[in-house]
């Protein structure tokens, strides 16, 4: 007879392994979002409106 594997473990390592590929992706869509908000359109230095056709 073969030894049966404990898949108590086997279970909670892959629920470990999922949580971080979540949080892994929760962080880098918080990160894009970021960055999206902190571009601002460009300023016209001489204070003049521009000239547009």
């Amino acid at each position: 007879m073969t030894k049966r594997l404990n898949s108590g473990h086997a279970a909670i390592a892959g629920a470990i392994g999922s949580a971080a590929v979540a949080a892994a992706l929760l962080y880098v869509n918080r990160r894009k979002e970021k960055a999206k908000q902190g571009q601002k359109a460009p300023t016209i230095p001489s204070g003049e409106p521009p000239e547009t056709d």
